[in-house]
């Protein structure tokens, strides 16, 4: 059997283009001018623009049918016994190289930009557990007001009336609000679907992804809706060049509290106070105690059946899941892994504290 020589060339480019990431992972400046404030909104403009229209996920049909290549190779080998292994191998790593260097080129560099706190001008320092508790203070008070603005009574749980195409549609003028104070997280070209794997990622314990060989923004659209806010506004954070994960938080927070409907300002609260509570717990259980007396009733029980949805899809393959998360994460300059998840406490506090109005 003849070598092919593309396959030869694509095979040994996969260690040269990891290399290279090294050497470029270690100049976020210069990933911040050229390639997220370069080359990037030009890329993710085009594929927003050119799948953007499509009412389903290209993304998971292509996600599916990768799977299903990897698949046949494997029970192709199995099934010849491994002749001509090598050269299968090599047919393999060769399309293994194009899908990394697509995935570096059309999105992933944006993990190695310089941090979001840098770009907004915050000056990130350690903060105590007081700057905590008074931040948590205001959310609540913010979230307890949308609360009964929404559901009238203290007691009762808010109710999301808005189909997921109208939240799409709605989260867009969040954007446009937000980029009037921050330029710099002005939102294009709309991009926004529902998973056609939502009920696969429930199982996974996932609310959204970004597909980095389109560009589509997927929410899985089987979780409560009272988080759907949020989590379609942390999905287009990622396709504006935030692919580190507190800092997709942190911009989804923005973009939901800048809009004008009062069910993307509860979101927005709500998923704040969810981190901030979380961390105030690891740090003074009995504070954590303290400060859930003060949230309304209507908003434990909201959390409550949100928690009992999850735990309903919980199954063995989950933590593995996880597991392969957390390393893709590490592997991609967020040395915290699924815990980089809970340093948007961090941006929390430094705009707030910004505003000045706490």
């Amino acid at each position: 059997m003849k070598w092919n020589k593309k396959h030869l060339i694509l095979t040994l480019f996969l260690p040269i283009q990891m290399l290279l990431m090294q050497v470029v992972a270690r100049n976020p400046e210069f990933i911040e001018r050229y390639y997220s404030n370069g080359i990037y909104p030009y890329i993710s403009s085009f594929f927003r623009i050119l799948l953007g229209w499509i009412p389903f996920s290209v993304g998971d049909l292509l996600l599916a049918f990768l799977l299903y290549i990897f698949i046949r190779f494997i029970y192709r080998l199995i099934k010849s016994r491994f002749k001509n292994g090598i050269h299968k191998f090599i047919h393999f790593t060769a399309i293994l190289s194009i899908i990394y260097c697509c995935f570096y080129l059309f999105w992933g560099l944006n993990y190695y930009r310089e941090p979001l706190a840098k770009n907004l001008g915050y000056e990130q320092t350690k903060y105590t557990t007081e700057q905590l508790k008074k931040v948590t203070e205001h959310i609540i008070e913010k979230l307890n007001y949308y609360q009964l603005e929404i559901a009238k009574e203290a007691s009762l749980k808010v109710e999301n009336p808005y189909s997921e195409k109208e939240m799409y549609e709605m989260a867009v003028y969040g954007y446009d609000h937000l980029s009037n104070d921050f330029p710099q997280l002005k939102y294009k070209h709309k991009s926004v679907k529902s998973s056609l794997m939502s009920l696969l990622q429930t199982y996974n314990g996932t609310s959204g992804y970004l597909n980095p060989l389109t560009g589509e923004a997927q929410v899985n659209d089987k979780m409560p809706k009272t988080s759907y806010p949020t989590t379609t506004c942390h999905e287009m954070a990622h396709q504006i060049g935030f692919a580190a994960e507190n800092e997709a938080n942190f911009v989804g927070f923005l973009a939901a509290n800048y809009n004008d409907d009062v069910f993307f300002k509860y979101a927005s609260y709500r998923m704040a106070f969810g981190y901030c509570i979380s961390e105030i717990r690891k740090r003074d259980k009995n504070l954590s105690k303290e400060l859930w007396k003060t949230v309304n009733k209507g908003i434990a029980k909201d959390f409550n059946a949100s928690y009992l949805f999850w735990q309903h899809y919980k199954n063995p393959f989950e933590p593995l899941v996880k597991k392969g998360y957390n390393a893709y994460l590490k592997a991609n300059n967020q040395d915290k892994g699924v815990q980089s998840y809970n340093y948007v406490v961090d941006l929390l506090i430094s705009y707030f504290e910004s505003k000045k109005d706490i």
